[in-house]
């Protein structure tokens, strides 16, 4: 093969284009397209580049550099780490606004590729507009400022550079193990830059995702050590569901009876209604799933990270014997717990395990206890789905009303704030694909950029996006991407004034509240207001923000009405929000505590009391040795 001169952003460009992954025989183009927004910094690299070959990768504008990280993130979750779409932004606040999506993405081991640019690798204009100067590091630029938070990171100086760098890029990219951000930074002078590349360079490749095993001595230590267990218990993480272990999960369990609990990531490997389903684990855990681990000797944790949510920092298994043994395509995670490491893909390993347990089942009575749990949970969630004695609707109503009203194969978009862990114990999960709850970085602002992301990788499906006031005054841009792309959202808007998770958290740590809620400053103080006289809440319209932005809006006020909105919105085309007030109350944790250190010393009396409750539940946690 020979050459094409090309200049190092059209030659990206068209490396992009042509890179493919390929996993049980089924090949995928790897980047769905680029978002991009432009700036003195891209605009004459990328853009042009981008523009030249608009039909060899689609071109999407985004409204915010973090939101278009977020949708590319959101698209990658959706297709099981199998595919996703590149960002390109221009040098200064355009690059620095990507940095929390790369946080978000690689602390979720989510791929995409970010595309900054940068400043003069030449020197010449130095300093250029928006360029940091330090006296001590004449190479230091803002976009140093994603190396902590990506999966891999390089700056292309020269052209030629690009050629090992891409490729090191999509070799991270698609490892099951190490994927997150990648992040090249492209001065804005070497973009334009032209060089021969070669044409081999250019050329459609294709990167196989592997199904690795863990050793076969690993494999009968296990196998040894759960046909031991009296109580074992499974805690299913996203590798499941990124894997496409769902149903060699399904045939395992139902071999042996062993009961299955889920983390955020992990929610919808087995569906809700499922004997073996226990249901969420850990700080936004079912009681039934939290009893289940308390006494478990035994923890399978198929493709989870043991985050402090998970393991309720520690406390969340009680039994003094228990043991680890750990699935995961990545050593790190494996080896937590100084758990039995079983390195492998969570659906391989799964099916070889499933080989040793022809006959095997847990104890009678074991199985019993589980079904009468799920069961009692069961009609606990319909209580939180059908009660209230509040005034204004609660968020579990909300959550109830729109579950209820979904199809099956239906996707529910959340992030952070109170919702979250509502959605973690209520939701009713019925497909592996129907739950994208982004937790690992609990990012607020995540959910209709993610839920734009969602429903770009899976146009067939409804994708239902839940974003509480203080999410949606963050980051709601991307509202006007999806109805511009066509791309139909319902975005269910629930503003109960303030920030009621922190809100939560603040009272039970002895602060009252103090910062969470939307009220004027009254007497000196901000958002401190008696039960008797609330105080007057801010004149922020959501609602007539959303209609500004170009959605179809509802707005309701009782769950009834919200019933009827979501069955109006199905047949509307574009993007619509429904509106909707609720009280600050949140479904309470079951069972579960959080580590949230209180101030060891205070003149208030509520923070006293609550660091005396702190020490004692601090006593629970333990290191897993």
């Amino acid at each position: 093969m020979g050459t094409v001169r090309l200049t190092t952003a059209q030659a990206l460009v068209r490396f992009l284009a042509n890179q493919y992954v390929e996993r049980d025989g089924v090949e995928h183009r790897f980047f769905h397209g680029c978002f991009g927004i432009f700036g003195h910094g891209n605009v004459a690299g990328m853009g042009q580049a981008l523009q030249q070959y608009a039909e060899d990768l689609t071109y999407y504008q985004a409204r915010n550099e973090q939101g278009m990280v977020h949708a590319a993130v959101g698209f990658a979750k959706m297709k099981n780490r199998l595919s996703t779409l590149a960002c390109t932004s221009s040098i200064g606040p355009g690059a620095t606004n990507m940095v929390t999506g790369a946080a978000l993405a690689t602390i979720n081991r989510l791929p995409v590729l970010l595309l900054p640019g940068d400043v003069f690798a030449s020197r010449g204009p130095d300093p250029v507009l928006q360029q940091l100067e330090t006296p001590h590091d004449g190479v230091l630029t803002v976009n140093d400022c994603f190396r902590p938070v990506s999966a891999y990171w390089d700056r292309i100086y020269r052209p030629e550079q690009l050629i090992p760098a891409a490729l090191s890029a999509m070799r991270v990219l698609t490892n099951q193990a190490e994927t997150g951000a990648a992040t090249l930074a492209l001065p804005q002078d070497v973009q334009a830059e032209a060089y021969d590349f070669p044409e081999e360079f250019l050329t459609r490749r294709v990167w196989r995702v592997r199904r690795p095993l863990p050793d076969t001595a690993a494999v009968e230590e296990a196998t040894a050590l759960i046909r031991e267990a009296r109580r074992p218990l499974i805690v299913a993480g996203g590798g499941v569901i990124y894997s496409e272990a769902t149903e060699a999960l399904r045939r395992f369990v139902e071999t042996t009876g062993i009961p299955v609990s889920e983390t955020q990531a992990g929610k919808g490997s087995l569906p809700y209604d499922h004997p073996s389903a226990v249901g969420a684990v850990g700080v936004t855990g079912t009681r039934a799933a939290n009893r289940t681990a308390k006494e478990a000797d035994l923890i399978i944790g198929i493709g989870t990270r043991y985050t402090d949510f998970t393991t309720a920092s520690k406390t969340a298994f009680q039994n003094p014997q228990v043991r680890f043994v750990n699935v995961n395509v990545a050593d790190l995670d494996a080896t937590k717990h100084a758990g039995l490491s079983l390195v492998g893909d969570a659906r391989a390993t799964l099916e070889a395990l499933s080989e040793a347990f022809f006959g095997y089942e847990v104890e009678t009575g074991y199985r019993e206890q589980v079904t009468y749990a799920v069961e009692d949970w069961d009609r606990e969630v319909e209580r939180f789905y059908t009660s209230n004695d509040e005034p204004l609707p609660a968020q579990s109503q909300v959550i109830g009303a729109v579950n209820t009203i979904s199809e099956p194969s239906d996707v529910v978009v959340c992030a952070a704030g109170a919702m979250p862990g509502d959605l973690h114990k209520l939701w009713r999960t019925r497909d592996p694909k129907g739950y994208q709850v982004e937790y690992g970085y609990s990012c607020m602002g995540y959910e209709i950029a993610g839920g734009l992301g969602a429903k770009m990788a899976a146009p067939e499906r409804e994708v239902y996006v839940m974003v509480g006031d203080g999410s949606y005054l963050m980051l709601n841009g991307e509202l006007v991407t999806s109805i511009q792309e066509r791309y139909k959202l319902t975005v269910v808007l629930v503003d109960n004034s303030g920030f009621a998770s922190i809100g939560a958290l603040s009272e039970a740590v002895g602060s009252d509240g103090f910062g969470t809620h939307y009220r004027y400053r009254e007497n000196g103080s901000l958002g401190l207001h008696s039960e008797e006289d609330p105080g007057e809440t801010l004149p922020v319209d959501l609602a007539a923000n959303a209609e500004s932005l170009g959605a179809y809006v509802i707005r309701t006020s009782t769950i009834p009405e919200l019933r009827d909105a979501l069955e109006r919105a199905k047949d509307v085309d574009k993007t619509v929000v429904i509106y909707i007030r609720t009280n600050r109350e949140t479904v309470p944790d079951f069972e579960s505590q959080w580590d949230v250190p209180i101030a060891e010393t205070s003149e208030m009396g509520t923070v006293r009391a609550a660091r005396e409750g702190y020490e004692a539940e601090k006593e629970a946690e333990r290191r897993y040795l």
